[in-house]
C-alpha cells in the first residue's frame, strides 16, 4: 500500500506522525531529498525560484534584519543581519559584515524556493543532489512587501517544472601516506602568509584535510578530545572572548563574529543560544577534533577544526582577528591551555 503513494502523500504523513522532525532527518527516512520535499509543497505556500540567484541575494538587502541559515548534518549556524556589501566575482560571492558574513560557491546552487509554511517566509536553495545549501528567513523586523517583490520578480515560468536529483559525488579516495610529498608540504606550511592558502596547499599535495592536519609539521596540528572543545568554548563565553565560528555547506560557508554567551546542552546538541546567533552543534556527530596552528604574516592562527566520520569538517572556532592584526592572546591560551590529548 505504502509503495502506491506519492511522495508528497508519504510526507504528509510522516509529519503527522513526526511533528516536531527536522525536514533534512525526514528526507533521509523517507530516502529522499530536502529539495525533493519542499517541491511537493509548490503551490501550496511554496514558489519555485528561477536561477537568478546572484541577482535574487543582492536585492535581499531590502529585506532588512533577517536570519541566514547555513548547515551540515552536524552543526547548525544561525546569524541575524542584513545582506549588505554583496558582490560575485565569476562564481564566487562574499558577503563582509559584522552581521551576515559568507562566502558563496554560486556551482553549487542548482534549485531555490520562497517557502511559507505557517506564515514563517523563507527563500531557500539547494545543490545538485537536493542538499540545502542556504536558507534566509524573514524576522519580525523584516519588511515583508520586498520579500513579496522579490519572489515575484524571481519567480519561475514553470512552477511545475521536474525537480532533477543528481547523485551526491561519492568522498574522494586518500591516498596512501607514503606516495605523499610530507616533507614538501610540511615546507610549504611553515611557509604560509595566509591562512586562507591552505586550502590551496592541501589541493596542490592532493592531501584531504584530515590527513594533511595528521601530516602537519610538528608542532602545527593535534588532535584533542572532543569534551575538550565544549570546555573552550565555555571558557571563551566566561571570559567574554569574541571569536569566529565557520560553518560550511557544499555552497556557503557563514562566519560569526563576536561574543557567544547562552550555553547549552540539550540532549546529543551543543547549542549557543543569543539572540543574533545560535549555533546547534551535534556532538556524537563528531568523530575527531584537531588544534591547529597556521604561519600568516601576523603571526600564528589558531584554530579548533571538528570533523565527522568521514572527515568532512563540521566547524571551526578561531579567535576574533582581522588581516594585519595578530590573533588575541587571551583565545591562544585558552585553546592551548584546554585542547586535551585523547
Amino acid at each position: 500500500m505504502e509503495q502506491t503513494l506519492t511522495l508528497k502523500q508519504r510526507w504528509k504523513i510522516f509529519q503527522a506522525e513526526h511533528p516536531k522532525v527536522r525536514i533534512r532527518d525526514a528526507a533521509k527516512s523517507l530516502n529522499s531529498t530536502e529539495a525533493e520535499l519542499i517541491a511537493t509543497t509548490v503551490g501550496s505556500g511554496t514558489l519555485r525560484l528561477n536561477a537568478q540567484f546572484p541577482e535574487l541575494l543582492q536585492e535581499v538587502e531590502s529585506l532588512g534584519n533577517v536570519m541566514a541559515l547555513t548547515r551540515n548534518d552536524h552543526c547548525v549556524h544561525e546569524r541575524q543581519g542584513v545582506y549588505t556589501n554583496l558582490s560575485f566575482q565569476g562564481m564566487m560571492g562574499l558577503a563582509v559584515n559584522p552581521d551576515i558574513d559568507l562566502r558563496l560557491f554560486m556551482s553549487q546552487w542548482k534549485s531555490g524556493f520562497a517557502v511559507d509554511e505557517d506564515g514563517r517566509k523563507s527563500l531557500q536553495f539547494f545543490g545538485p543532489d537536493g542538499t540545502a545549501l542556504h536558507k534566509i528567513y524573514l524576522t519580525e523586523s523584516s519588511d515583508v512587501a520586498a520579500y513579496e517583490t522579490i519572489i515575484r520578480k524571481y519567480k519561475s515560468e514553470d512552477q511545475d517544472a521536474a525537480l532533477v536529483i543528481e547523485a551526491a559525488k561519492a568522498p574522494a579516495t586518500e591516498r596512501p601516506d607514503a606516495e605523499l610529498n610530507a616533507e614538501g608540504f610540511q615546507q610549504e606550511w611553515l611557509d604560509l602568509k595566509d591562512t586562507h592558502a591552505f586550502h590551496g596547499l592541501l589541493r596542490k599535495y592532493e592531501m584531504s584535510r584530515i590527513q594533511g592536519l595528521r601530516l602537519a609539521p610538528k608542532g602545527h596540528a593535534r588532535q584533542i578530545t572532543v569534551p575538550s572543545v565544549k570546555k573552550i568554548l565555555e571558557q571563551v563565553a566566561a571570559d567574554g572572548i569574541e571569536i569566529m565560528v565557520f560553518t560550511a555547506s557544499a555552497g556557503c560557508i557563514q562566519i560569526h563574529t563576536g561574543l557567544i554567551r547562552k550555553l547549552l546542552q540539550t540532549g546529543p546538541w551543543f547549542n549557543v543560544l543569543d539572540p543574533e546567533f545560535n549555533m546547534h552543534l551535534r556532538e556524537d556527530g563528531i568523530a575527531t577534533a584537531w588544534l591547529v596552528k597556521k604561519p600568516t604574516e601576523d603571526g600564528l592562527v589558531t584554530s579548533i577544526e571538528v570533523f565527522d566520520d568521514a572527515g568532512n569538517i563540521i566547524v571551526q572556532f578561531f579567535g576574533k582577528r582581522k588581516p594585519g592584526n595578530p590573533e588575541l592572546e587571551a583565545w591562544r591560551y585558552i585553546a592551548n591551555t584546554l585542547a586535551e590529548a585523547p
